[in-house]
């Protein structure tokens, strides 16, 4: 089984555009290779990696290659016609032999050792799912994949899955069946099953509310939008961030985030989507009670106050101290 999780490997890799192919509609999966031909680094299912698009925009997509290829990088790319431009930008101007900075892997969604798992996918939700299904198969775990869509045509590496195992992976086509009816799935309070789940928001809602009854380390989700926030229920006056390594302290006022001001005050830090969904600003909080805002961290991940994403979450306290 994996280990839990990938470490973080920063630096920019120019990589070169292998192959492009139609996944599904409106899906293109992208093979990437290094133009140096250097071996990549080493990731494991769940993980995902930045493409620094020539356009300007930074977008974040999971690997859904084979782990134990160092050679190349496979990622599925869905054309938002309402999205901000990264993925028309891929769909439309980036052709074989074009090159793209990429940094990662990186992996906030990590495939744990449980006595079973129960996998949910909605949509291009299933790209971090599909090397786990992989993974399980070959190591043979208990598995189960529940993966919903639009419509058969409009779902990625369908067919693939059922060629792993047709009797492990249920495939329900909105058109046809409706949607995933998770009851029968998730009721109860099983601890021994890790549950994995990836799309849309209101399948992370609906199979959480459903996991309610389990502890909170069963459940494992991962989000390509941030969550909704109440604003109400946070504390959004002005607080001050102690930055240890640095020696410095900030002022963070209502309308900035934490990100903002290290930045102003000329403290190199890693950041990205800048809306608490990809993981690279995360930093050890070393004292304060953070208000977490982020799409990643689990209840108990919350509750440790260990780590906080600086893009988005702010404090509960007067002050923090973090680690830069």
């Amino acid at each position: 089984m994996s280990e839990p999780a990938t470490a973080p490997y920063e630096a920019e890799i120019l990589m070169r555009v292998d192959q492009r192919r139609s996944v599904a509609d409106n899906v293109l999966a992208l093979t990437l290779v290094p133009v140096d031909n250097s071996a990549l680094p080493r990731w494991a299912p769940g993980a995902h990696i930045d493409l620094l698009l020539p356009c300007g925009l930074t977008r974040q997509y999971s690997l859904c290659g084979d782990p134990a290829d160092r050679e190349r990088w496979t990622v599925a790319v869905l054309r938002e016609h309402n999205g901000r431009g990264g993925s028309q930008f891929l769909h439309d101007q980036v052709a074989v032999d074009a090159t793209v900075s990429v940094r990662g892997p990186r992996n906030q969604f990590p495939l744990v050792k449980a006595e079973s798992y129960v996998l949910i996918a909605g949509g291009i939700g299933i790209t971090p799912i599909l090397p786990m299904v992989r993974e399980l198969a070959a190591a043979g775990a208990d598995w189960h994949l529940h993966y919903g869509g639009k419509r058969r045509s409009s779902m990625a590496f369908r067919a693939e899955l059922e060629r792993i195992d047709a009797q492990r992976v249920r495939v329900y086509a909105e058109d046809e069946v409706g949607l995933i009816d998770l009851e029968p799935l998730l009721g109860g309070s099983d601890a021994a099953t890790a549950v994995y789940c990836c799309g849309p928001a209101p399948l992370l809602d609906a199979v959480a509310a459903h996991c309610a009854n389990r502890p909170a380390e069963a459940l494992h989700v991962e989000s390509f939008v941030p969550r909704d926030v109440d604003e109400s229920a946070g504390d959004l006056r002005s607080f001050e961030v102690e930055l240890a390594r640095s020696g410095v302290t900030v002022s963070v006022s209502p309308d900035a985030s934490v990100l903002d001001v290290v930045e102003a005050a000329g403290i190199p830090v890693r950041s990205s989507c800048r809306e608490g969904i990809c993981g690279t600003c995360e930093t050890t909080v070393l004292a304060g009670e953070v208000d977490h805002r982020d799409s990643l961290l689990t209840r108990a991940e919350r509750e440790a106050n260990a780590t906080m994403f600086i893009c988005v979450s702010r404090a509960r306290t007067r002050s923090l101290t973090i680690d830069l």
